[in-house]
């Protein structure tokens, strides 16, 4: 049977103030659904508001109008504090600076999320150390980012994006900052854990050939969705 929308964003709208009588309207009203286990590319120049898309639908921002639906819940019909919580359980984050703690060892990194939600250390060090041991990084399990590459510690932050099993793992051109082989290493990780995990992934890229491997593309213009292409297989 064919999997149901996990995810459907609805007539969403967002605007900035700009001084006192101006705004800028960067989201003009999208419209989208995710299955679960669906790895979305959205694509489009700079400024076009995927970051901002992005934001709302892990509940990092709230739309100026309309709702996001997770699961059939209309997130945004709680307080703060509930979005807090349901943020943590149900949105993974890699953004393109990986925005590690420096204090902080790669384990510690990794539990973060899991200790804000209430749980004990005890418990997660043996999946924060499994997690670091899928994505490669069994040797760096006590180094602090100062002592890793950029894409060790982007490998980190994916570890930490997984640590509370999301729902949605979002990354936001989380291979901005690294080099090509780098770069593709990091995109064959996430490709591997998303099916690994049957987790459903949402990926802000420029890098069309990496779009090219998502099952869709949503390509954005202007605040809208210019249009949502299926990739061949």
């Amino acid at each position: 049977m064919e999997n149901q929308p996990i995810l459907r964003v609805i007539n969403v709208h967002k605007s900035y103030r700009m001084g006192r009588n101006n705004s800028l309207d960067v989201l003009k009203g999208i419209d989208m659904e995710v299955r679960e286990g669906e790895i979305i590319a959205v694509v489009g120049p700079s400024g076009v508001g995927k970051s901002t898309l992005l934001h709302i639908i892990g509940i990092l921002d709230r739309p100026s109008k309309g709702h996001v639906e997770i699961d059939r819940q209309n997130v945004f019909s709680y307080d703060d504090a509930k979005l807090a919580q349901i943020r943590n359980q149900t949105a993974g984050f890699v953004f393109q600076a990986h925005h590690l703690l420096p204090e902080f060892s790669a384990l510690e990194n990794v539990m973060m999320p899991s200790l804000i939600g209430g749980k004990s250390k005890s418990e997660l060090q043996k999946r924060a150390t499994a997690l670091l041991e899928e994505v490669g990084l069994e040797q760096r399990i006590d180094h602090r980012p100062k002592e890793m590459s950029g894409g060790e510690q982007q490998r980190v932050a994916v570890a930490r994006a997984l640590i509370n099993s999301p729902r949605l793992l979002l990354a936001d051109e989380p291979s901005g900052n690294l080099d090509m082989k780098t770069a593709q290493a990091l995109h064959a990780l996430l490709w591997h854990l998303s099916r690994e995990h049957k987790q459903t992934l949402i990926i802000v890229t420029h890098n069309h050939d990496l779009a090219k491997r998502a099952d869709r593309i949503i390509e954005l213009y202007d605040g809208r969705i210019k249009r949502s292409l299926r990739n061949s297989k």
